[in-house]
């Protein structure tokens, strides 16, 4: 999709017009820019009205309406509009252009991009085709929130659909590969890639077949997470395996595709049935031995709200007649399977030669601002000081630190004297801002942890002071320290 001489035209007409990021914020004002996000085109539709080539592209590309030849010539600097239209870029109709696909800018703190895809049911008015390739989505940009950022030589974006995850990836590695089962995919991803200017590696087949035998530094994979039947409706979100199939088989196969110390990261979906508990359910799905694991639960969608989600994600309407029979039959699998709401999250997966790997499965379901993917590349970290230095010898002799984004909360209740604490919270602020309850003795403890005295040092004068046994207090305190600094609420001075 799109010839050379085209990409590079339409490059210099989006430089020349100032289609990024920026400049359409300024445009448009942060109201209407807000608003367009919510789904509200109108006030963006006034604020482009007057704004000459970059006011025609926003309209054109954003808002999917019509523009007149001369407005969107103008837009398109050298590039013709005859050559806009035989390349598949728009179409005309009743005398005017539209969109024909989805271009649009797309940045992080280090510059912008152009994101080339398919249009989304509500600019195309319309549901969906069955190869559609979605564009910039809360599920590509959660996943490249999530994703650590270290550089690495390679990285496998598996999965890559319009490649969000490796314009990602280009900022930190020397060399990517991208993969899809999608024709179409492969296409629209080669045409994000050469407009960026970015030499990336395409292959088109089923899962990790195009990279048999081959290895990576990190891999990244948005794969097609939908739970429900075996059946493929669109490729962008169904596998044609059936439950969570698919988002098992990511988990099984993909640490054989990373080299010594390689870290893969996915999105990934599974069901909460009756009688199992999920953390058990997604850490069998892990092969045996040889990898560090972290699944983190972002939310669980009961089943009727999940299959009216994604049946208007793909723009059919759950009254029409086409959408009461899709809904039915998924949710008659979802009864048969005895699945009472489906779960949603990120998985880490690490490489690794150690005896014993650390498996952890955590429910992070409450709000916090900042970004997964730091969080994650520190945790692996801490996992691997933990491996060194977790014995009770080594841990007793590390002098530990309370960081100054941990506080204490304490909820207190009245009594016959005074106030008395009921519940004793350690809450990170920052990160994912996880909480861990404590007892008094230990909120005595982590006071104490300012990086002067080793911790057993700490737990001697602990047990002086409140007449408790040393080895008692060992025995209770070394288990809580390790989940402490394995969330980063305590760390070694």
């Amino acid at each position: 999709m799109f010839s050379d001489k085209f990409t590079d035209q339409l490059r210099d007409a989006f430089h020349e017009a100032r289609y990024e990021p920026d400049a359409v914020v300024d445009l448009l004002g942060a109201p209407a820019h807000a608003a367009l996000g919510r789904g509200e085109p109108e006030p963006a539709r006034r604020a482009s009205a007057d704004g000459g080539p970059l006011g025609t592209l926003v309209r054109i590309f954003l808002l999917g309406d019509s523009a007149s030849r001369a407005e969107t010539q103008a837009a398109l600097g050298a590039l013709s509009v005859a050559d806009a239209v035989a390349e598949g870029l728009l179409r005309e109709e009743d005398g005017n252009l539209r969109a024909d696909l989805d271009v649009r800018p797309y940045g992080d703190d280090q510059g912008s991009w152009w994101v080339v895809s398919d249009q989304d049911s509500d600019l195309r008015g319309a549901p969906v085709r069955p190869d559609h390739v979605l564009g910039v989505g809360h599920a590509s940009l959660s996943l490249a929130r999530a994703t650590a950022r270290r550089p690495v030589e390679t990285v496998l974006d598996l999965g890559t659909g319009c490649g969000v995850q490796a314009l990602h990836a280009a900022r930190h590695a020397g060399r990517i590969t991208a993969t899809d089962l999608s024709e179409r995919a492969i296409s629209l991803a080669s045409a994000t890639f050469r407009l960026n200017e970015l030499d990336v590696e395409l292959a088109r087949g089923e899962w990790f077949q195009p990279v048999a035998g081959r290895r990576f530094d990190q891999v990244v994979c948005n794969p097609p997470f939908v739970v429900g039947p075996a059946r493929v409706d669109y490729t962008y979100r169904d596998s044609g395996l059936a439950g969570d199939d698919a988002s098992a088989l990511v988990v099984r196969q993909l640490p054989a595709f990373l080299n010594e110390g390689g870290v893969g990261q996915l999105l990934a979906s599974w069901v909460h049935r009756k009688g199992e508990d999920w953390t058990d359910r997604v850490a069998s799905w892990l092969p045996r031995g040889g990898v560090d694991a972290w699944f983190v639960q972002r939310d669980v969608a009961e089943t009727s709200l999940y299959v009216g989600t994604w049946l208007r994600d793909a723009g059919i309407d759950p009254r029409s007649a086409e959408g009461r029979v899709k809904a039915a039959a998924w949710l008659d699998w979802f009864e048969a399977n005895d699945v009472l709401g489906v779960g949603f999250g990120f998985v880490t997966l690490r490489r690794t030669s150690a005896s014993h790997p650390e498996i952890v499965c955590e429910d992070l379901r409450h709000a916090f601002d900042d970004p997964l993917g730091p969080e994650a590349a520190a945790w692996l970290d801490r996992v691997s000081w933990l491996r060194q230095h977790g014995s009770p010898e080594e841990l007793l002799a590390t002098r530990f630190l309370v960081p100054p984004t941990v506080m204490l909360e304490e909820v207190s209740e009245p009594g016959d004297e005074g106030w008395a604490a009921v519940v004793r919270r350690l809450h990170r602020t920052d990160g994912p801002g996880w909480q861990h309850e404590v007892d008094e003795l230990a909120a005595a403890l982590l006071a104490g942890c300012r990086g002067a005295l080793p911790l057993g040092d700490l737990l001697h004068l602990l047990a002086y002071g409140h007449g408790q046994s040393v080895d008692d207090l060992e025995r209770a305190a070394l288990p809580i320290v390790r989940d402490l600094v394995r969330h980063g609420m305590v760390v070694p001075a």
